[in-house]
């Protein structure tokens, strides 16, 4: 195999682990806040309006880190920045 075949390679693996790993954490994360959510909205329904701004909030700041993951692993498959480097490299042979 040649070096253009192990970037690839790599690039699908990591861009796949990045995608597992970057869903996985903010799913438990906004789980965990929205059970948190719950149990304060039972305890005191006087603070809905605050609870559920905060919630909506912390909601959005968290889903942004899953969609960061995204991101990077697009880049990783479609707009990879060793592909011009190991192109580069190879053009100069």
């Amino acid at each position: 195999m040649d070096s253009m075949t192990y970037i690839a390679l790599a690039s699908i693996i990591v861009a796949g682990i990045t995608t597992g790993f970057g869903t996985m954490g903010p799913s438990l994360a906004e789980g965990k806040a929205v059970a948190s959510a719950l149990t304060s909205l039972a305890q005191q329904p006087d603070a809905s309006p605050t609870i559920t701004r905060t919630l909506f909030v912390g909601l959005a700041m968290i889903e942004s880190t899953a969609i960061y993951c995204f991101v990077v692993s697009m880049i990783l498959i479609f707009a990879n920045p060793f592909w011009n480097h190991v192109i580069s490299q190879t053009a100069g042979k």
